[in-house]
């Protein structure tokens, strides 16, 4: 299991759970938090986070985050959330930032309804379940997403292969990326194949 993370990341974590607790916001921490917790450690910068909230709650929830440490990193953050999905703020003690996704696909309310809560130094903390991650990490498919795949699959075994699959080819389907269930594919090949992984 991974090494916790720095403890310059527990402070933002913590803050965002209570803001995100008080609104009523259902939400798991993504990105390369969870991957450095449930798989290798890895450098991150930031929080990344996805949580479940109403459009119509997304202007009230900006205005009360500066309660807990929280305030947007760009100026007219609601319109760039109603246009991406995505709310850009930064915690003001620790000056890390934080995006949040907002989201509203099918998938991305299961992966919040089976988050699992571990705790890093101290901190409650909703991760999703590896299956979710692996999900999440080959739709975003960057090299760096692919190396994190790679470290996933080595790290959790058992994991749901299929389940994986399906929902990228799903995705992959909608994009027109076939690409992706096929690059998937490859590194569960490579864990099979690579190095210290014989007996798998």
């Amino acid at each position: 299991m991974a090494e916790p993370l720095p403890p310059g990341m527990l402070a933002p974590l913590a803050d965002l759970g209570r803001w995100l607790d008080a609104i009523g916001a259902k939400f798991v921490v993504v990105g390369g938090i969870a991957v450095s917790f449930l798989s290798r450690p890895r450098f991150t910068q930031d929080v990344d986070a996805l949580a479940i909230l109403a459009e119509a709650e997304w202007e009230s929830a900006i205005a009360i985050a500066p309660n807990h440490g929280i305030i947007p990193r760009i100026e007219d953050a609601l319109n760039f959330a109603r246009r991406s999905r995505v709310l850009l703020l930064r915690h003001v003690e620790s000056a890390i930032d934080i995006d949040l996704i907002l989201g509203g696909l099918s998938f991305e309310q299961s992966a919040v309804d089976h988050a699992r809560i571990h705790y890093i130094g101290g901190v409650q903390v909703r991760l999703p379940r590896v299956e979710d991650l692996l999900i999440m990490k080959a739709v975003a498919h960057r090299p760096q997403d692919m190396y994190d795949i790679d470290g996933l699959l080595a790290a959790h075994p058992d994991t749901n292969i299929e389940a994986v699959r399906r929902w990228v080819r799903e995705f992959g389907a909608a994009t027109a990326m076939s690409d992706l269930l096929d690059d998937f594919d490859k590194a569960v090949a490579r864990r099979v194949i690579g190095p210290g992984n014989r007996e798998a």
